[in-house]
């Protein structure tokens, strides 16, 4: 009896070693299971380089932190840092470090940190914003961002520009023989015209550059000036005494009197005094040649440096001595006629 419950025992001990056994084995089997359907596959291109990572973490922060990479500010990541990390699919995660640039534009000396690929992607981003006419020195817009770059941006700035000149008007100028010579009358007022010049300006940094004619046209037409001029000289006498004038010759003046020395005639001859044009000789008479001074022109004789003038006269006496370019002037006395002697003189012909 002993005998059969002991292998009663015996029997029931390796049942139930059997089930736990198979309760740990089937607990094993479940837990791997679990690890292995929980288990991510990660791979992480940092600037170039790649690295797998195998993780049960949950998000893209996580596993960075697992794989001990830190982003700094600007570096580029392909993902958001909470971003789920899949379990069924391939995790790929492109982290692009950034570099320094140094960049002057503005006036400034910029230290910039990028992690975009080109030189155009790196400035079109602040700080910096490449305008599409600025022009980059040190490296062409699509050569790619290496470490230590040095580039400069040249501002470019093309402007519209118009400016208005003035075109001047003619002038026509009419002589007018009735108005003295120095007087004018405007017939009618000039207009100046106006032309418009458009440019494109070229500006780099601030600094005009270059200037391109665009268009050039009149907006308006001057219109001419019409004055009036006078021809007729004139001169003014020492007492102020204004008069218009034809002619003015240089001549010789030489004085005479009615006295019997000049003229051969004694105060009884009953042509006495008389001249050649019957008028009677007194001071402003005055004898000339008349193929130069037509008899009965009126004159006015100006005395050269000091001497003094003769004043009005005309000319309506004629001599034998008087000849070409000679004038006699008749004086009161036979005294006068020796203190003028022979000087020089200005004969003007009066206008009508």
């Amino acid at each position: 009896m002993s005998q059969l419950l002991e292998n009663i025992k015996r029997y029931i001990s390796s049942k139930l070693l059997t089930v736990a056994a198979v309760i740990v084995i089937v607990a094993g089997i479940l837990g791997a299971g679990a690890y292995y359907s929980c288990r991510k596959e990660v791979v992480i291109n940092l600037d170039g380089k790649q690295i797998a990572v195998k993780t049960m973490k949950s998000t893209v922060k996580e596993v960075l932190m697992q794989s001990g990479i830190t982003l700094g500010e600007n570096d580029y990541i392909s993902l958001p840092l909470d971003s789920k990390l899949q379990s069924k699919k391939d995790n790929v995660i492109n982290i692009k470090s950034a570099v320094p640039v140094t960049v002057i534009a503005d006036g400034q000396e910029i230290q910039l940190m990028t992690s975009k690929s080109t030189v155009r992607e790196a400035l079109e981003d602040d700080p910096i914003n490449l305008g599409h006419l600025d022009r980059v020195e040190g490296a062409d817009l699509e050569d790619r961002i290496v470490e230590g770059m040095k580039l400069k941006v040249v501002r470019i700035k093309k402007q519209l520009v118009s400016q208005n000149e003035i075109i001047p008007y003619d002038v026509i100028k009419k002589e007018n023989s009735s108005m003295e010579k120095g007087d004018f009358k405007v017939i009618k007022e000039g207009k100046e015209g106006v032309r418009e010049k458009i440019y494109v300006v070229s500006y780099e940094d601030g600094k005009e550059t270059g200037k391109l004619l665009l268009s050039d046209n009149v907006v308006s037409s001057p219109e001419t000036r019409i004055v009036e001029i006078g021809t007729i000289p004139s001169y003014t006498t020492a007492r102020g005494e204004k008069f218009r004038y034809k002619k003015v010759m240089t001549m010789r003046a030489t004085a005479y009197t009615a006295s019997y020395e000049d003229t051969g005639k004694t105060p009884d001859h009953p042509e006495f005094g008389i001249t050649y044009t019957g008028v009677r000789a007194k001071k402003g008479i005055v004898a000339v040649d008349p193929k130069v001074i037509p008899l009965g022109t009126k004159l006015y004789i100006e005395g050269i440096g000091d001497t003094p003038d003769y004043g009005y006269a005309v000319a309506a006496d004629i001599g034998s001595a008087v000849k070409g370019n000679i004038i006699d002037l008749y004086m009161e006395d036979r005294a006068a006629v020796k203190r003028w002697g022979v000087k020089n003189v200005r004969v003007y012909i009066l206008h009508d």
